[in-house]
């Protein structure tokens, strides 16, 4: 399978949704740790738990964290601890929500901060 994986730097990248299935694969693909910004339950009953993916990327010897952020309401709290997780987290770092657009927003304005 191939992953979605959006590359913005050497350490960090992007991708929508992904699931319990494919954190081995990110392992493979070289990652180290994942940070879920998809508030559990936003895509409805389909959308994987993110309990459920922090199980199966742990299995998979990620570090791995939960930082769900709503989607258009992006607060500075937000930035401030996403910008901690990247100064702390082994890296690379592939970070996801629903399209990837959401992580990539934190991402800038983390590097503005």
């Amino acid at each position: 399978m191939s992953l979605p994986i959006r590359p913005l730097t050497d350490n960090f990248a992007v991708s929508p949704q992904l699931g319990p299935e494919d954190m081995q694969a990110v392992a493979e693909a070289g990652f180290k740790s994942v940070i879920i910004n998809r508030p559990d339950g936003e895509g409805g009953a389909e959308q994987p738990l993110s309990a459920d993916v922090m199980a199966a990327a742990r299995s998979a010897g990620l570090t791995i964290e939960y930082q769900p952020v709503v989607a258009g309401a992006m607060t500075p709290d937000d930035v401030a601890r996403f910008k901690e997780l990247l100064q702390t987290l082994p890296q690379p770092v592939l970070a996801y929500c629903r399209t990837g657009t959401r992580c990539t927003h934190l991402f800038d304005a983390a590097n503005q901060a």
